[in-house]
């Protein structure tokens, strides 16, 4: 069992910065790939980023690409997301994920969530 916590939203002005991050507890997640989902309201949860248990791969949604930089912490079980130029289509509730294997990109294939933080972006 995988427990995951986010932390570090809150309220930002456009074109700022945020960086969320996300605590692993229960099982070591180095075998983890490690991804963000968003999801804003009335909308569904869409990908942000992913980093492979291998961090070979690093995959963007085209909405945050250059934006956004996802990465692990050297301790491994920690996840950031490096928030940057931040506008008002990024305000939504963030959540960690983790999983072992299958698409990066498909929310359905994890099986550990958090709880989610909450950003917001102002004018």
């Amino acid at each position: 069992q995988v427990h995951l916590v986010e932390s570090g939203g809150g309220l930002v002005k456009a074109g700022g910065s945020l960086r969320l991050s996300c605590a692993a507890s229960g099982r070591n997640v180095d075998s983890f790939t490690m991804a963000w989902f968003r999801q804003a309201p009335g909308k569904e949860r869409e990908f942000v980023a992913a980093n492979t248990w291998d961090s070979i791969g690093t995959y963007y949604a085209a909405s945050v690409k250059g934006r956004f930089t996802i990465s692990r912490g050297s301790a491994k079980n920690t996840v950031y997301l490096q928030m940057n130029m931040v506008n008002a289509e990024d305000t939504a509730l963030y959540y960690c994920a983790a999983q072992l294997r299958g698409p990066y990109d498909s929310a359905s294939g994890y099986a550990y969530w958090g709880q989610g933080t909450q950003v917001s972006v102002s004018s």
